[in-house]
């Protein structure tokens, strides 16, 4: 029997419950041994060590390689703590990420579909490089602009910087044209709206069709990001994959989430030289949070991602059969889906059962927790 060990990342709001499920279907469809490290992120993580973000938990998935993580907010509070989830990026080197979307017989969706949207993720507004309304830097960046362009901006002005560089788009594209084949694809379509944002999109297209005339198997296009949107609910699928910087990816996976049923389907994977966090599309939704009420099939089919990753090939085949039977079935679906369905709803626990009931018994593996404590 071969084992893995996995670091488990609950998040907050819905996250812990929704990861549990998760947890639950991955262990009852495979016969491997999984080790879960779990540790706490988020606002629970600062309220108890003083910061979102604790050491043991990214050494944890450094030393794993993969880890399942639940969604972690933002606070409201300015200053508080930045995202966590683009300082997790940066320890742990991940730069592309992976969100595929399909269609599910049962549901009123178009049918038919599979698009795996992609997207960098280390550059353009997902950098995180803001000045805010009146601070020195944005008045020292109003002035250099003033110097460089002869336009003056309004001395009230707040900035966010699009950084795209030849060296992360290359990195990207190189690892989507090598991860495109290996998953069987044939056709890439790049975002970008290089027609207002000549300089960044520009490049980030220049580079694109530069990598990918190295893969002639591979056919690669571009779209104009509003009329890829636009073409995604009238057209779906005339799509394949997907590749875009990292906000114009955010919002065409919500997008194409929205086509085929909703963000409560859309897994997602992110990905770097020695790791990768496997996570839904999904939020926290603070409002459903303890109620019984959220679609945990994100989650799960998120799981089965990471299945394939490690290599339980079966086991993550398993998973998707056992969503589509349930999703096809008409006898329940959370309260997203049954609209779309007819079903009647049911709520998370009653889902996740399901689930596990199309793969059979099976005991959970060991849960080690976290330290208490991080180190300085």
């Amino acid at each position: 029997m071969t084992g893995h060990s996995v670091t488990l990342l609950p998040g907050e709001g819905i996250g812990p419950e929704v990861v549990e499920g998760a947890r639950r279907v991955i262990d009852a469809a495979t016969t491997a041994a999984i080790i879960w490290e779990r540790h706490e992120i988020g606002r629970s993580a600062y309220l108890k060590y003083g910061t979102p973000l604790p050491d043991d938990a990214v050494r944890s998935v450094i030393r794993t390689g993969v880890a399942l993580k639940g969604p972690v907010a933002t606070p409201a509070e300015q200053g508080l703590y930045r995202s966590v989830n683009v300082a997790l990026r940066q320890p742990l080197g991940l730069f592309a990420q992976i969100r595929p979307v399909r269609s599910w017989p049962g549901l009123h969706t178009p049918q038919g579909l599979d698009i795996v949207v992609t997207r960098e993720l280390t550059e353009d507004l997902a950098a995180g490089i803001e000045f805010g309304r009146g601070t020195q830097d944005a008045l020292s960046l109003i002035e250099m602009v003033a110097a460089s362009t002869d336009r003056r901006l309004h001395e009230t002005t707040a900035f966010g910087l699009k950084p795209i560089s030849e060296h992360a788009t290359r990195r990207y594209f190189e690892w989507l044209l090598a991860w495109v084949r290996q998953a069987g694809r044939h056709r890439i379509t790049i975002a970008h709206k290089a027609t207002v944002q000549r300089a960044a999109d520009g490049l980030f297209l220049e580079i694109g069709h530069e990598v990918a005339g190295a893969w002639p198997d591979v056919e690669v296009e571009d779209r104009l990001v509003d009329a890829l949107c636009a073409d995604l609910v009238r057209s779906p699928g005339s799509f394949d994959v997907i590749a875009a910087p990292a906000l114009y990816g955010d919002i065409i996976s919500d997008v194409a989430a929205a086509v085929t049923g909703g963000l409560g389907l859309a897994p997602g994977a992110n990905f770097g030289a020695g790791a990768v966090v496997f996570e839904a599309a999904h939020g926290t939704v603070p409002k459903h949070v303890g109620k019984n009420l959220v679609d945990p099939v994100a989650m799960v089919l998120t799981g089965a991602l990471l299945l394939r990753h490690i290599g339980e090939l079966e086991a993550a085949d398993r998973v998707v059969e056992a969503v589509g039977v349930v999703l096809a079935s008409g006898d329940g679906l959370t309260y997203d889906l049954s609209s779309r369905s007819g079903s009647p709803t049911i709520g998370t626990a009653e889902m996740i059962d399901r689930i596990l009931e199309q793969l059979g018994p099976k005991s959970a593996g060991p849960v080690v927790p976290g330290p208490t404590r991080t180190e300085a």
